[in-house]
């Protein structure tokens, strides 16, 4: 069987079972259990005779000859077994779950995934097609796995202007699928550019480390990794079920790539004292933040600063509140600004992420010393928003709109860049001047507001209109969130007491509801 022969079989398969009410997460679950097993049992062979640590009569020798009801039944031991296993298998098989209950079904995926010797398959190949999968369950949006999954040319893009070098490390606090990880390791394996054995080792092992709280979306992150052979069959996993807010970061890196979850709360809960479940945001107190805040976003831009080597480079996706916002906002932003060495910022058009009502921006800035010194001269804003519009189905974000901004990013050296149009600078003092030192920044007129025989065209209009009309929703409902809290009338009336504020101690970090 040939590769494109051999995906769209696979693919085949997915929509079979989708008519069962198996989703693309749930079908992405089962195909990575199944095949971390089958390439297992590869290594375990000729010429390979690895000790892959998978228990016998828990490999996948012991699921082929089994059907019906008894192949049902050992697929669940299997999993249960496996998951009580250490280091990376016992991460990708963490809480697993048998989600295709029609045993002659989950029959022919043993068989499909057994007739074919997976490790011949090239990395690429296999990359691929599992990358395939993850963006059509991203595109399942009943399935909330979007806001896990970044475009892939911005991702493109972020990692040409950064240009991640050998023998650095690189770091991702919520790295969902794992998509910055690939795109840097493309940009190290580029064709032309040549890696000794050490820097090869290096990268498979030592390079990238992530956080991902979600244990699903972590598994698939390993295995997405695993099938680019990124990481070990039987060694420890490269991405941590963590979530990374909660303490000062263990390491120090060289770069971080990230675009941390959408969405200004928490999304951790807790349960009171009377039992019920508290949706109110958490307050991450440490020692190495600027500011004290319930404001994830806000809270992932100062740990990540903290990630950083006194060298080292970031590249983040930040909605737009992050630029603009008051209190603990504009105190954070002053630092940052301060701090390190802000240089660019890429604002983002709208219709580009599975999140609706999303307005971002990458912000671009290098660590410097501690040294009392303000390190930032001045940013330049690369406005790819203003006129520019894009869907996720009819007119999708592709590399080749952002290729101006990465000639304009000027790689090579960024402090040799031209103002166009679109790519404006701005001075420190400037920046520092504005109200709440914003970075909230447009200069280009918005042709649609004067020209109405210019409008775009109906399916991208109404999309663009629920983009904004979702974004005005959600800032109000951080408004409305961050308000105190009075209490209920009945309350009042009795006098009861409200709930008193838990707060927990974790390591070197506080968690205090906020």
């Amino acid at each position: 069987m040939n590769t494109s022969t051999l995906v769209q079989k696979v693919w085949n398969f997915c929509h079979t079972l989708r008519d069962d009410g198996v989703g693309y997460g749930d079908y992405l679950e089962q195909l990575t259990y199944l095949l971390f097993l089958k390439l297992a049992h590869e290594y375990a062979q000729e010429p390979y005779n690895r000790d892959t640590h998978i228990p016998k009569g828990y490999d996948w020798a012991s699921l082929t000859p089994k059907v019906g009801e008894p192949l049902e039944s050992h697929y669940l031991a299997v999993l249960h077994k496996l998951g009580q296993e250490p280091g990376m298998l016992g991460a990708i098989f963490f809480k697993a779950q048998n989600k295709i209950q029609d045993p002659a079904k989950l029959s022919r995926l043993v068989q499909l995934i057994d007739a074919e010797n997976w490790i011949s398959l090239d990395a690429d190949t296999k990359g691929d097609l599992y990358e395939g999968l993850l963006q059509k369950n991203a595109e399942d949006t009943k399935s909330g796995a979007g806001q896990y999954f970044t475009p892939r040319a911005l991702i493109e893009a972020m990692v040409a202007c950064v240009r991640p070098e050998p023998m650095k490390s690189i770091a991702d606090p919520a790295c969902g699928t794992g998509g910055f990880f690939l795109g840097a390791y493309n940009w190290l394996t580029r064709p032309g550019a040549k890696l000794n054995k050490a820097q090869k080792e290096f990268l498979r092992d030592k390079t990238f480390h992530g956080n991902e709280i979600v244990p699903n979306t972590r598994r698939m992150c390993l295995m997405n990794l695993f099938l680019h052979s990124i990481g070990e069959l039987d060694g420890e996993p490269l991405v941590e079920r963590s979530d990374a807010l909660i303490a000062e970061p263990k390491r120090k890196v060289d770069y971080v790539l990230a675009n941390p979850p959408f969405g200004k709360k928490s999304s951790m809960t807790f349960t009171n004292e009377e039992g019920e479940e508290d949706k109110d945001a958490l307050t991450y107190e440490r020692q190495d933040f600027w500011e004290t805040t319930s404001n994830k976003q806000l809270n992932f831009l100062q740990h990540i600063v903290s990630m950083l080597k006194s060298d080292g480079k970031a590249a983040v996706v930040l909605p737009d509140n992050v630029l603009f916002e008051g209190g603990a906002g504009e105190k954070i932003r002053r630092k940052l600004l301060e701090n390190c060495d802000v240089h660019t910022v890429l604002r983002l058009p709208t219709g580009i992420f599975y999140a609706q009502g999303v307005k971002a921006n990458v912000l671009f800035f290098d660590a410097k010393p501690k040294d009392g010194q303000s390190h930032t001269k001045g940013v330049w804003f690369y406005d790819l928003r203003t006129n520019k519009h894009f869907t996720l189905k009819t007119r999708t974000l592709k590399l080749d709109d952002l290729k101006d901004f990465v000639f304009r990013y000027n790689p090579d050296n960024r402090h040799e860049r031209t103002e166009t149009e679109r790519f404006k600078y701005f001075s420190y003092e400037d920046l520092m001047a504005r109200d709440k030192a914003s970075l909230d920044i447009f200069w280009l007129k918005d042709d649609s507001l004067e020209n109405l025989d210019d409008l775009p065209p109906p399916d991208v209009l109404q999309q663009e209109i629920i983009d904004h009309l979702e974004a005005a929703l959600m800032a109000f409902r951080d408004v409305a969130a961050g308000l105190p809290r009075t209490a209920s009338p009945i309350d009042q009336r009795r006098g009861q007491k409200l709930p008193p504020t838990l707060a927990s101690t974790t390591g070197a970090s506080k968690l205090v509801r906020g």
